[in-house]
């Protein structure tokens, strides 16, 4: 009868294996709580307004909330993908304006001086006109940081300018009323997209929805999905391995600007005008949500599901403050505070990492030293 005696090495594995948690695995409670930081937020923040407001979880006023979630979303997953390459996007809160104002002036009638008639486009053309404006200001930001190699934070700072400027120029700095169309023109339906609520849920959840979905999709099954990673978890390498690095960013770029065209025609739509001052400050929330939901700024780390997460608790946050009466003034003060504690929680969620594999790295020292004694000791 033969003994099989277990070497140190598989024996310690067995041993690390069988320490692993169902729910835990190798991290340490404090390393799972900063990974579901933004859900333990989230529901914390559900139950502080549910104890101070009756009306907080009212099924209708958590639609109301959720819907008013949509737009940032929307946003927030443009801007994921954005900062998972290790760059910023500045201007999606003026692509909201613009691409608003856009369906605005089309609606309310294109005036073609050259054959002295005006046009009055159908809604669907409406809609794709405007996300192509928001593609077209992702484009030139794509092409100023992988083209001409300006920094992705001063490059979006100025087509956020460029973008809330020609907003200003398109309606000569008014607003655009009543853009809910004429029957007789064949441009009515714009308000779908704002007011309908198809199966007694708004348009504009089922939109956030159908964006997440496609875009989780194209993060974890598609090539392109590990490009983005590739890409801002290194991107030196990612260019060494095949990586088409500058198409991977100009895609991005293009995308977080056609999900803000889509939050801009959203927001028309409910209000049935456009004004170029909407969406002023999307931009932050849309990265305060990104980075609430554990996204690194350095780029190389986010998911959609804890975009959307941030996406609620932002939302929550703000609506919830709203509903007990909290003045604008704090509420602008405590979501600075958020933004600040999201980014200090994510900087703690690093050091926690690099502890653990620092403890890991030396256990397989010694594991090792250990290893050779032994065999020392048997020669």
């Amino acid at each position: 009868m033969t003994t099989t005696q277990q070497s140190p090495k598989t024996a310690g594995a067995a041993a690390q294996q069988q320490k692993r948690h169902p729910i835990l695995g190798d991290r340490s409670l404090g390393e799972f709580l900063m990974d579901q930081r933004a859900f333990v937020a989230l529901i914390v923040l559900v139950i502080i307004f549910a104890m101070l407001s009756d009306a907080f979880l009212q099924p209708s006023n958590l639609i109301t909330m959720t819907k008013h979630v949509a737009y940032n979303a929307i946003l927030a997953l443009g801007m994921l993908l954005v900062i998972i390459t290790g760059g910023i996007d500045l201007s999606v809160g003026s692509i909201v304006g613009l691409s608003g104002i856009v369906a605005g002036v089309l609606l309310q009638g294109w005036q073609l001086s050259l054959f002295d008639v005006t046009a009055y486009p159908a809604v669907w053309v409406v809609i794709i006109v405007a996300l192509a404006v928001g593609a077209l200001v992702g484009a030139l930001n794509g092409l100023l940081i992988t083209r001409f190699r300006v920094a992705p934070f001063i490059a979006t700072l100025g087509t956020m300018y460029i973008a809330r400027g020609a907003a200003l120029l398109i309606s000569n700095g008014s607003t655009f009323p009543r853009l809910q169309g004429e029957a007789e023109l064949g441009n009515t339906g714009f308000s779908f997209l704002g007011v309908a609520r198809p199966l007694g849920i708004p348009t504009a959840i089922w939109i956030m929805v159908i964006f997440a979905v496609l875009i989780a999709l194209l993060v974890a099954r598609t090539k392109f999905g590990r490009w983005l990673y590739a890409t801002g978890g290194n991107e030196r390498a990612a260019q060494l391995s095949g990586v088409p690095v500058k198409s991977v960013k100009m895609r991005v770029y293009i995308i977080s600007g056609i999900c803000a065209g889509m939050a801009g025609l959203i927001i028309a739509s409910e209000l049935t005008s456009a004004a170029p001052q909407t969406g002023q400050a999307f931009e932050l929330n849309a990265i305060a949500a990104v980075v609430i939901g554990g996204a690194s700024l350095a780029g190389g780390r986010g998911t959609v599901k804890g975009a959307l997460i941030g996406a609620f608790v932002i939302g929550f946050l703000s609506d919830g403050l709203v509903l007990v009466g909290v003045s604008s003034f704090w509420q602008t003060v405590i979501k600075g505070l958020v933004i600040v504690l999201a980014v200090i929680l994510d900087q703690g969620q690093e050091r926690l990492k690099k502890a653990r594999a620092a403890a890991q790295a030396a256990q397989s020292v010694k594991q090792e030293a250990a290893e050779r004694e032994a065999a020392a000791v048997r020669a």
